[in-house]
């Protein structure tokens, strides 16, 4: 049983666990920057505990410093959350060599999981089909070039230490491979500290779809899927379960891999595997696993009914698996819009600031993941997520038509969001067909400036 656990991460997800653990009988305590002392996080917990100044070097990723923290605070777990640690093997492998639990998969599950080249591999072991490329890194040119021979072009090729859509680049052809190919294992040796890169087929409109999963070290179930197609620079923006883009008997195909692969590793813990899936031609392909919390979570426990955190929390005490696939229905449509401080209008700027005046969005089917509150300061040093709109309805379309009556209750005064540009989204035509792929938003964002532009350039001429 966890009696005492120490929630090593920040901002709403850091609130998440706090609500999460409570709800147990857990005291929750918040490890914390000097910059976060006074985050509604912290101000929630049973306990906050500063762990170092405010870069995150030293502080949530100062694995001593934790642990430090954890034997002082008397913790007997410890929750990463997402980013920062939270896939880090040393860090699992620390927490534990310090008589504490890890509330996520063992650390020889994170390291194969968490390379890409290795998850790639553990993949086809398992019968789970993954994108025509390299069976594992490509170690020069010459393998790179006998691998394009093979699967054709235009490529991508990928740190296998990589994530969250960092260290891609794209080959179109041989000399652009010549090219790309040490730029990317430098960028991926300066990034990940690990130069090792693989190749997959650049699948040009695919879409991206996750499944997630719970499992207990000897069983998985999944919890069906979710579309996270609308991206920028390769960040998810705009989050939706179940995907609009699959049929029932591909959606249990796509589920049933994610099972499979899960329960060959003996994955403990709660996991999102991730997929590209071909809209021309119906195939997907499976392309990395994290073995962690999700930031878009959210939606598939609106749809589900299933608490992901506190069932994360209950594994971790030593439960087993409380469902079965049997258990696990699916019910209505959510969608999840991340609001960040950046200004759509200055190039996604980010934009820190002080609350100023804030109204959230209320009613049937809103939730709200948040820190933010009436005076309180963003801090410029970390990641500008400073909410989750999460929309729940019996439809896609109801759902997406509440979510622009939520954005349109939304107030936040202080500094820019990303607010609008969702309120747009909603009412997209494209988007509400869902008629949607991974380079969608970016070519909507072109269209829309030079909408902008030329509209600016008709009033000066008529000026």
């Amino acid at each position: 049983m966890i009696r005492r656990l120490l929630i090593v991460n920040r901002g709403e997800i850091a609130l998440r666990v706090v609500r999460a653990a409570r709800e147990l009988g857990m005291q929750a305590i918040v490890a914390h920057s000097k910059a976060d002392a006074d985050s509604l996080a912290v101000q929630q917990a049973d306990e906050g505990v500063c762990i170092g100044p405010a870069q995150a070097s030293k502080s949530y990723l100062n694995i001593e410093a934790i642990l430090e923290a954890a034997k002082d605070v008397g913790a007997d777990a410890v929750h990463p959350g997402y980013g920062f640690l939270s896939e880090s093997p040393d860090f699992a492998r620390a927490v534990k060599e310090a008589g504490l639990v890890f509330v996520g998969p063992e650390a020889a599950i994170i390291e194969c999981m968490g390379d890409k080249a290795m998850a790639r591999q553990t993949a086809i072991e398992a019968g789970v089909p993954v994108v025509p490329g390299s069976p594992s890194a490509v170690g020069d040119l010459d393998e790179a070039l006998a691998v394009a021979d093979d699967v054709g072009f235009p490529l991508l090729i990928k740190a296998a230490a990589g994530g969250g859509g960092r260290g891609i680049r794209v080959a179109a052809n041989a000399e652009a491979l010549r090219e790309e190919l040490p730029m990317a294992q430098t960028e991926a040796r300066t990034a990940f500290g690990d130069d090792r890169v693989y190749l997959e087929r650049f699948i040009e409109r695919a879409r991206h779809i996750e499944v997630q999963i719970l499992g207990d070290g000897e069983r998985a179930i999944h919890l069906f899927e979710r579309e996270c197609s609308l991206q920028r620079r390769r960040q998810k923006v705009f989050e939706e379960c179940p995907s609009p883009a699959l049929d029932e008997p591909t959606r249990e195909a796509l589920c049933r891999s994610a099972v499979a692969l899960a329960e060959h590793v003996d994955y403990f813990g709660a996991g999102t595997l991730e997929y590209l899936f071909d809209d021309t031609t119906g195939e997907f392909f499976f392309i990395e696993m994290n073995t962690r919390i999700q930031v878009e979570h959210p939606i598939t426990e609106a749809v589900t009914g299933v608490d992901l955190v506190r069932e994360m929390l209950r594994l971790a005490c030593g439960e087993r698996l409380r469902f079965t696939q049997q258990n696990i229905g699916r019910r209505g449509w959510a969608v999840e819009m991340r609001i960040n401080a950046e200004d759509p209008e200055r190039g996604f700027f980010p934009s820190p600031g002080q609350v100023q005046r804030l109204i959230w969005p209320s009613g049937p089917g809103i939730r709200i993941d948040s820190c933010l509150f009436d005076g309180h300061r963003m801090p410029p040093f970390y990641d500008s997520l400073v909410a989750k709109l999460i929309v729940w309805d019996e439809s896609r379309d109801s759902a997406l038509t509440r979510a622009g009556r939520a954005l349109d209750e939304f107030t936040l005064e202080g500094f820019a969001t990303t607010a609008g540009l969702h309120r747009r989204l909603v009412d997209d035509p494209a988007v509400r067909r869902g008629a949607m792929d991974t380079g969608f938003l970016e070519r909507w964002l072109e269209s829309e400036l030079a909408s902008t532009e030329s509209q600016s350039a008709s009033v000066k001429e008529a000026l």
